[in-house]
């Protein structure tokens, strides 16, 4: 598949941008190891991704973009307690978001309750219509986002969609500035305003079992997307993320992390920082920068569509730097 750099650029406004043109290139070798790398018990699988069970009541939804299937495209997962089961994500397409719904029925028991968006980009917002169609029984769960996220959805996610809009209608919006908790019975959820990846970010944390679902301020094995991202906020709130008991860390993209893998991508931060910091001083443009920079190999592999990528993380320093 050729995609011309005016296409792309036209199309790079979010992740799913980002990661749609990874499967045409991504070796098939390496994208099989990839989508079966899993550190959960799989409980269901697809052509999509993985349900991956990582604690008693908590699933993370590890999609396998790869393949070209684009029903998910980000990571998302199950939250459920005794009164309440949360949703986290409303994927790329209804069907990802009616597919979860229905297996958190299958699960649980129970309807969802709640969902949970991370922050705005389309491959995490678009299909969140998807949960409230007859195919999950007509049940309503309520949505929360902050303010900032379902302004930039109706804003900047295209195709409009009017059932989209709806959904986040009546959301209840989280604060962008202060931490919130969803009381699920049993397990209580908080919800921790961020920012870095974009200006409107959250986590959603458990502390026991120790649980982190870090949205995109977190990737593993794909190297991210810094289109919207501040790299200095970022860099803050990914230091903040890292906890120091054993953590599973549910990343934006990529397989579940560990404390180890959550430092590689925090070096890996730091490589890019270190580089940006030294072309920009040179006078250098960020494209000529991003073409010729590499990740020492001691950081292992992450995979990029091309390297692009790298200079659109050296034009976000670089916006900065000025």
């Amino acid at each position: 598949m050729t995609i011309s750099r005016r296409d792309f650029i036209g199309r790079s406004g979010s992740c799913a941008a980002h990661l749609a043109l990874l499967g045409a290139v991504r070796p098939p070798d390496a994208r099989r190891i990839w989508a079966e790398w899993s550190r959960g018990s799989i409980v269901a699988h697809e052509p999509f991704g993985n349900l991956e069970k990582i604690s008693d009541g908590v699933w993370a939804l590890i999609s396998t973009p790869f393949n070209n299937d684009r029903t998910t495209i980000s990571n998302g997962g199950l939250i459920a307690g005794r009164n309440g089961i949360l949703a986290i994500e409303g994927f790329n397409q209804q069907a990802g978001a009616t597919w979860l719904a229905a297996k958190a029925r299958d699960l649980t028991g129970k309807w969802l309750t709640h969902v949970a968006l991370t922050h705005y980009h389309s491959d995490h917002a678009n299909g969140l219509a998807g949960y409230f169609g007859l195919a999950v029984g007509g049940n309503k769960p309520i949505v929360r986002s902050t303010q900032r996220t379902r302004e930039l959805v109706v804003e900047r996610n295209k195709p409009a969609d009017s059932s989209r809009e709806s959904a986040l209608a009546d959301a209840v919006v989280l604060s962008g500035t202060e931490p919130t908790t969803i009381d699920l019975g049993g397990k209580v959820v908080r919800v921790i305003p961020r920012s870095g990846h974009t200006d409107s970010d959250v986590s959603l944390e458990l502390d026991d079992p120790s649980i982190v679902f870090a949205g995109d301020l977190l990737w593993n094995n794909i190297f991210p997307n810094y289109v919207d991202a501040v790299p200095t906020k970022l860099a803050t709130s990914v230091r903040e993320l890292r906890r120091a008991k054993e953590t599973t860390y549910v990343p934006g993209h990529g397989p579940i992390a560990r404390a180890a893998d959550y430092d590689r991508y925090v070096a890996m931060l730091g490589e890019v920082e270190q580089a940006a910091r030294r072309a920009h001083a040179a006078g250098t443009s960020a494209a000529d920068a991003g073409a010729a920079f590499t990740l020492p190999a001691s950081l292992g592999e992450w995979t990029l569509f091309n390297k692009a990528m790298f200079g659109t993380a050296f034009n976000a320093w670089y916006k900065e730097l000025k």
